[in-house]
């Protein structure tokens, strides 16, 4: 089996210059992947950026055959867009600001393919190239605003599930009281990780399941509603368990269990609504017996 070697790597003046800008932008973002690596390594909520960069090469290699046939046509407008690019980077780096000096890398990466290879290279890389935007952690502003509404949703669901089973529960905020015992919706219990980490492979399922753009959505904020029900369900089985068995029960082994078969479960959840949504298209373009007859 012969590994794939795009053919602008064969010329030696191109690969000279793809090799000189590889170099550069390691030692340019050096400081900037360390900080992202250390926020991989110990804050759960972005683990899965490991994985982010494999995924996008993965989907760069789906696209073998398209770059094959490609012409290379070189815009100079790569080279505007390569400084604006190096403008975020000073001002994230002046700003202290994370985020802006990590996205200034797409940015950059985007302008070196459209300056060295053209305009119809870097439309068939888009995808992969803004897929990394999931291995980038959201500012801590931001996820502030939205962890802890969505803390509140969890408890209010859970709240009002645990009285339908006529479990007694009084809810003060995120905090959740039971006759013997209280649970504390806290940030890790908001769903937002798995949300985060959701909407990466989500977003992986709807590029391969589904070839029309607006189902490509539809998947993609599906992964929303999933990730938010799927954590309200856990919460309210902690109540449950809480109630009947004690906080051991509820924060043992059966916390941890949960979230990764929820997880899963949901991923399964919006398999199913891109298999379906891509059925539908598949339906839609199935000839009818009127057609067969004309035919």
């Amino acid at each position: 089996m012969s590994v794939y070697i795009p053919y602008f790597l064969k010329d030696s003046k191109t690969l000279t210059k793809i090799g000189t800008c590889l170099f550069c932008i390691g030692i340019l973002y050096y400081p900037v992947f360390q900080t992202l690596v250390y926020d991989w390594t110990y804050d759960p909520d972005f683990s899965h950026g490991f994985l982010i960069p494999f995924i996008s090469l993965y989907l760069v290699w789906q696209k073998a055959d398209e770059l094959e046939r490609l012409p290379v046509a070189p815009r100079n407008f790569g080279i505007l867009v390569i400084i604006g690019g190096l403008v975020l980077l000073i001002i994230g780096n002046l700003a202290a600001e994370y985020f802006a000096q990590r996205v200034s890398f797409l940015i950059i990466v985007s302008g070196i393919i459209l300056f060295l290879l053209g305009r119809q290279h870097l439309k068939q890389l888009a995808f992969p190239i803004v897929f990394l935007i999931f291995m980038i952690p959201i500012p801590s502003i931001l996820m502030l605003k939205l962890t802890f509404p969505m803390q509140l949703f969890a408890a209010k669901v859970a709240s009002a599930t645990l009285q339908l089973l006529d479990i007694p529960v009084l809810r003060e905020g995120n905090v959740i009281h039971l006759v013997e015992n209280t649970l504390e919706v806290e940030r890790a219990c908001s769903g937002i990780r798995s949300l985060i980490s959701l909407l990466a492979i989500g977003t992986v399922l709807a590029y391969f399941i589904t070839k029309v753009t607006w189902q490509r959505a539809v998947v993609i904020l599906s992964c929303f509603p999933i990730a938010i029900a799927t954590n309200a369900f856990r919460v309210t089985m902690t109540g449950v368990l809480a109630n009947y068995y004690g906080m051991k029960a509820a924060e043992g082994f059966f916390h941890g269990f949960s979230g990764m078969v929820l997880y899963f479960a949901g991923l399964i959840l919006v398999g199913i609504v891109g298999l379906s949504l891509s059925k539908v298209t598949k339906d839609s373009h199935r000839p009818t017996q009127t057609d067969t007859d004309k035919i």
